[in-house]
């Protein structure tokens, strides 16, 4: 499909930046919306949509994955983890360092900005990984959202859990810093107590609600030592949303997953395995506080942190089955059927999942429906629901946590840079997305 000069959307439900909802047309040129109005007349030369009844949101940015490329693309890769993306409505994407080789320098960060050019269907934008000597290129590696610090529950080079390395990394330059707040040593003790335990719902317990707190406080009080800017990834625990409720200073955000919000422990005897990601699912109790965190502002946006794995893979007895399940293709309709069921609000969604997360990574023009804002929008049916089918996913691990849960929201059109990239179950796989800038 090649790029529309202009592309008019019509009679659409908009979802304006104020929350509101009108019915009207959105006129865009080249990669911008130029214009939100209640009738707009197109040109000859202009494609239109007709779009009546559906719903148009600013296209989701997924803040928090691992596309696996390169060197595990037997699970995932830039190009089908990008179809995945325009079919979930995701149209911009953050992603993780711990690829083979990592990404831990300006030259790893090179060549997935090269790869990302050729493959990505949608925008992207890519984490440097801390380790505990690479602070120069942590300092000057560019162009990046943000340093990833493995906390806990990881191994290898990635994994920074000395204290002297955390201060050094907090103490020095001005980048975000995102933690995966897991107290490694905590885990560890925990292991060998539970060692021979085959179940997989152990691994709640191994990683358990304390492992997240203790690691959060560290990082929070290291946050505050520096007034260093810091990201909260995927808060699993109520104590967690507990503690930033009492002690939220300004420069630090937090994210909450889909499954952590909508998954809890009883899912490890329906699914077993494919339930099992790290931090893990927790209690119903905790489902529930961090709701509430989210809908207070405590939790400022949703993050998938889509981690896939082969089937294979995860039929593995555990404790040899990798954590991580994949999302972005659920994402959005997971969170839009939380809204008809009342949870929330279909404005309060957006806004999670896109306004708030350019606000808080700095990426310019990017989570509104706005004049001069980028052409990366979706439409979603909201009448019609439909059961997430392994056999209709487009990621390469080929199935879902959810799979069976009746969703409404799916997206209908996705596009990207005002070009067509999804439509009614079609991937526009010429499209291309762009790398994105980041203003801190």
């Amino acid at each position: 499909m090649s790029s529309p000069t202009s592309l008019l959307i019509r009679r659409a439900r908009i979802v304006l930046p104020n929350g509101e909802s009108v019915v009207g047309d959105v006129l865009t040129s080249d990669r911008t919306i130029v214009e939100v109005a209640p009738e707009i007349s197109a040109t000859p030369s202009t494609t239109q949509i007709d779009a009546e009844g559906l719903t148009l949101l600013p296209g989701v940015i997924d803040p928090q994955v691992h596309f696996r490329e390169p060197g595990l693309e037997h699970k995932e890769d830039l190009f089908t983890a990008s179809c995945a993306c325009a079919k979930g409505g995701v149209t911009s994407f953050l992603e993780m360092p711990n690829t083979r080789p990592l990404t831990t320098t300006q030259q790893a960060l090179d060549d997935k900005l090269q790869r990302a050019s050729q493959k990505c269907l949608v925008n992207y934008g890519f984490f440097i990984g801390a380790t505990a000597d690479n602070l120069p290129d942590l300092l000057l590696a560019k162009p990046s959202c943000g340093i990833k610090i493995f906390m806990g529950s990881m191994h290898g080079q990635l994994l920074v859990d000395q204290d002297a390395a955390l201060e050094a990394i907090f103490s020095k330059g001005e980048r975000l810093i995102a933690v995966h707040a897991e107290d490694q040593a905590r885990i560890n003790e925990r292991r060998k107590e539970f060692a021979g335990i085959h179940e997989v719902a152990v691994h709640s317990q191994i990683q358990d609600n304390q492992a997240a707190l203790l690691a959060t406080q560290q990082a929070l009080r290291l946050s505050k030592k520096y007034q260093r800017r810091l990201h909260i990834l995927h808060m699993s625990t109520a104590e967690e949303a507990d503690l930033l409720r009492q002690d939220k200073p300004s420069w630090v955000t937090a994210e909450v997953t889909p499954q952590h919000l909508l998954l809890n422990t009883s899912a490890y005897e329906k699914i077993g395995t494919l339930a099992q990601m790290n931090p893990p699912l927790r209690s119903p109790h905790d489902n529930q506080v961090l709701w509430q965190a989210l809908r207070d502002g405590i939790i400022d946006f949703i993050a998938t942190d889509h981690a896939p794995h082969t089937l294979e893979e995860k039929a593995q007895e555990y404790p040899n089955t990798p954590s991580g399940m994949p999302g972005v293709e659920t994402s959005l309709p997971l969170m839009l059927t939380a809204a008809m069921q009342g949870q929330c609000t279909v404005a309060q969604v957006s806004d999670w999942m896109s306004r708030a997360v350019a606000k808080a990574y700095g990426i310019p023009n990017k989570g509104a429906i706005a004049p001069g804002y980028d052409a990366d929008l979706v439409l979603v049916d909201l009448d019609t629901y439909r059961p997430v089918l392994r056999e209709e996913l487009l990621t390469k691990c080929g199935w879902s946590p959810f799979e069976g849960w009746n969703l409404t929201g799916w997206p209908v059109i996705s596009i990207v840079g005002g070009q067509v990239v999804y439509e009614k179950g079609k991937v526009h796989t010429e499209v291309r997305g762009q790398a994105l800038t980041f203003s801190h």
